[in-house]
């Protein structure tokens, strides 16, 4: 298992990715094309935000982006967190959450956000996020999705905390 940096080659990729897993759920054919562009990863979101990818020889197996909140540099936002079918539940969502977490902390976010679906809603509270309200969907207008929330402690409490 490698997590590194996502690069701009790989936005079509990410993108199908993104698609696949979020088909996943068994949403229709006419729900998943209206997602499409939503769940189109461009070469603009891959420059400003933080991209991790996980791979198993070779093979990118999943993804997760990080904004961080430029006004409120405490605060930062999970973008996207797609893991292909094939490799669900195998702990790839896992390890790159604790990565993205790791990245968080080292960039100062104090507190991360989540737009989750609902689906995903229980990985996510596993993770230690805790519901907080609903937000708006970006393409059903009047579908409300899950508003996650995470503290995160930063490097130098989590070192106080374990002594």
């Amino acid at each position: 298992m490698n997590i590194r940096p996502a690069v701009v080659q790989e936005v079509h990729q990410l993108s199908e990715l993104a698609y696949e897993s979020k088909a996943y759920w068994g949403y229709s054919e006419a729900f998943m094309e209206a997602c499409r562009e939503d769940l189109t990863i461009t070469e603009e979101q891959l420059a400003s935000a933080h991209f991790f990818v996980i791979e198993e020889a070779g093979h990118i197996q999943g993804f997760i982006g990080l904004e961080q909140n430029a006004l409120q540099q405490d605060k930062g936002l999970v973008t996207d967190l797609f893991i292909h079918p094939n490799a669900i539940g195998q702990g790839y969502g896992q390890a790159l959450w604790h990565h993205m977490i790791a990245a968080a902390q080292k960039l100062g976010i104090q507190t991360l956000l989540v737009h989750s679906d609902p689906n995903a809603e229980l990985f996510y509270m596993r993770m230690g996020a805790r519901r907080i309200g609903e937000i708006a969907s970006t393409v059903f207008p009047g579908r409300q999705l899950p508003l996650l929330e995470i503290r995160l402690e930063s490097p130098a409490q989590e070192m106080q905390n374990n002594t």
